[in-house]
């Protein structure tokens, strides 16, 4: 099964071969992105060791939403040891996200 993951917008996307999925995932991505992909594998029937490789959208978008995607994606590749793409079709053994701009710093308050 091949996994798509978007944590670029508030809404995170997943594709599960050609069952797309949507979440609005507001603040709680870093807590529950695991949940909501193993919800739906289960909803299909699956496994995570089902999975053959995974696609992930790596910019540009938001910060946070980028890094967790990634993390998570990293992750699943490296832990499952299977292919890992972004959405250009690219390999990569590591996702870096590609946020579209610098960060914007801003100085302390005090």
């Amino acid at each position: 099964m091949k996994l798509y993951l978007d944590t670029s917008t508030p809404v995170c996307k997943l594709k599960l071969d050609d069952k797309a999925y949507t979440w609005e995932s507001g603040y709680e991505l870093a807590e529950k992105l695991h949940q909501f992909i193993f919800d739906k594998l289960k909803e299909n029937h699956k496994t995570w060791q089902d999975l053959e490789e995974i696609t992930f959208f790596s910019g540009p978008g938001s910060f946070t939403g980028l890094r967790i995607g990634a993390t998570v994606v990293n992750t699943l590749s490296d832990q499952l040891n299977i292919p890992l793409y972004d959405h250009h079709g690219t390999k990569h053994k590591v996702i870096i996200p590609d946020y579209g701009r610098p960060a914007n710093i801003t100085p302390p308050k005090k």
